[in-house]
């Protein structure tokens, strides 16, 4: 048309998709897996790994957790130079170790050791779901059955933090032997009038589950901690019955009479102190 041929053809401002885009360094910003909230890692980090949106828990390391439970500086670690020694000769099996080592800094998946919380002397294990998902073999078994031995001799309280995928498949029967050995470890325990806290965090399944884990004077859990010993999708086809959706859950088994309680993180130092003062005011009072 005539009229458009007068009329001034309109600019508009370009911007390169490059230029419009925000570049943020990887590790700065944490999102939760559960609800998706973004948040500064670093926050993240001083809220001891706990989503302030929706409390969902979140991995930590075994130092980690020894450090935000214990006293600081009162740490002694045992046993640290124990290490597997590829029994089976399961392929690839020694190399999957030396890649945990180099990126955890652990020999294997559990630290033990003696500290203290609030004063009170424990002995102390931690496992680490960093290295080969925190399964146990033989190290681990072996680690946990001379802390509890230790805590006999030292008549101190034991207190394990739990979490793992189970039995270390790559071991076999020498694996699964480690549920017999740590729970004979907990009856001498229990038979000398001493204390076991077992404490579930995410997750905490298969044969430690149905050992030691189980086997505390008083269970705790963190929030949300998956919790049991065969995987749901086998338990449904066995049982022939659909399963709830917070089967297998700590609030689950609190609600089944399974647990003493759940202790969110940041209460849970002065849970166990309050704990161990009681068991400390009532020892010899029998």
């Amino acid at each position: 048309m005539l009229k458009d041929f007068f009329r001034k053809p309109r600019t508009y401002a370009t911007i390169p998709v490059v230029a419009s885009k925000q570049t943020v360094p990887e590790g700065v910003m944490h999102k939760c897996p559960t609800c998706t909230a973004v948040v500064l890692a670093q926050e993240y980090k001083q809220n001891m790994s706990v989503c302030a949106a929706c409390n969902y828990h979140g991995r930590l390391t075994a130092r980690e957790r020894i450090a935000l439970t214990l006293d600081e500086g009162s740490f002694v670690e045992i046993d640290s130079a124990l290490i597997s020694n590829d029994p089976l000769r399961f392929p690839n099996y020694q190399q999957k170790l030396a890649g945990d080592q180099e990126k955890t800094g652990l020999r294997d998946a559990i630290i033990s050791g003696t500290g203290t919380i609030n004063g009170y002397q424990i002995n102390i294990g931690v496992m680490d779901a960093n290295f080969r998902m925190a399964s146990m073999g033989s190290v681990v078994g072996e680690k946990i059955f001379r802390l509890i031995t230790a805590a006999i001799k030292n008549r101190s309280p034991v207190v394990i933090f739990s979490a793992s995928g189970g039995a270390r498949m790559q071991e076999g029967m020498l694996a699964l032997m480690q549920m017999a050995k740590t729970s004979a470890a907990l009856a001498r325990l229990h038979k000398e009038g001493l204390l076991f806290i077992s404490i579930f965090t995410n997750p905490t399944t298969g044969g430690v589950a149905a050992s030691f884990s189980s086997l505390g004077d008083i269970n705790l859990a963190e929030p949300g901690a998956l919790i049991g010993f065969a995987g749901r999708r086998v338990i449904m086809q066995t049982v022939k019955e659909q399963l709830p959706e917070s089967f297998q859950t700590a609030e689950f088994l609190l609600a089944h009479g399974q647990l003493d309680r759940i202790v969110p993180r940041h209460e849970l130092k002065l849970v166990l102190s309050r704990i161990l003062a009681f068991h400390e005011a009532t020892r010899g009072t029998k």
